[in-house]
């Protein structure tokens, strides 16, 4: 295939994005769950961590329900863990890939034919940025963000670490991944709006950039 050809057919990747409310979880969810998950599910102390996981669950099982028409409860997922095989690793299922994310009010999850990372973060306006910037930072965003102050160097920097996650997640390589390293090539990378309050971005494995369609995923919980 030559170049030419070859970068059309890597434009047409395409990345599905499904956002919803942490408030639109309800009980009725868990009876689609597997048994692992509803272990997990209880395992949860606050019933907002119990919400997110809930509906992070909820969405993965419902998009890809509608995706190879089967009711959400036949969805396979598996959580083995590549090191240790225990059920606490990234979602996985057969013929596609996936990545699932929550902060705040907003849990999101990416669905795509390749590697993929969705990060979502809420600014925090009492987070130490600058400590944190030290160890998460280039020099060079260093320097950027030196322009900033008050809640903009806080969207500022959310901006950043929500780049960087969704890079180590599609990469797989996880909290081990170093996050001041700058982004590998081969690897695109898109912000994506989700108001004042969060920061989100979209990290894929391609040499072109993707396609990305953004979807409610309230629709989908009805």
């Amino acid at each position: 295939m030559s170049p030419a050809r070859n970068e059309q057919a890597e434009a047409r990747v395409g990345v599905e994005v499904w956002w919803v409310g942490v408030g639109e979880a309800r009980d009725e969810f868990a009876r689609d769950l597997d048994e692992v998950e509803r272990g997990r599910l209880a395992a949860y102390l606050r019933d907002v961590d119990k919400a997110r996981f809930l509906l992070g669950v909820t969405l993965v099982r419902r998009v890809l329900a509608q995706r190879f028409s089967l009711p959400a409860a036949r969805v396979v997922l598996d959580r083995t863990c590549p090191e240790c095989a225990k059920p606490h690793g990234k979602v996985r299922a057969a013929g596609v890939e996936l990545s699932v994310t929550h902060s705040g009010e907003l849990v999101g999850v990416a669905v795509a034919d390749r590697p993929v990372g969705l990060d979502v973060e809420k600014v925090d306006p009492g987070m130490d940025v600058d400590a944190v910037a030290r160890v998460a930072l280039t020099d060079a965003e260093m320097r950027e963000l030196s322009g900033y102050d008050g809640i903009a160097k806080a969207r500022a920097f959310t901006t950043y670490w929500t780049r960087k996650e969704a890079v180590v997640k599609a990469t797989g390589e996880g909290l081990r991944g170093d996050l001041r390293a700058t982004v590998p090539e081969g690897v695109q990378v898109q912000d994506l709006d989700v108001g004042v309050d969060h920061r989100a971005a979209l990290a894929v494995i391609s040499n072109a950039t993707p396609v990305v369609q953004v979807h409610d995923g309230t629709w989908l919980l009805g």
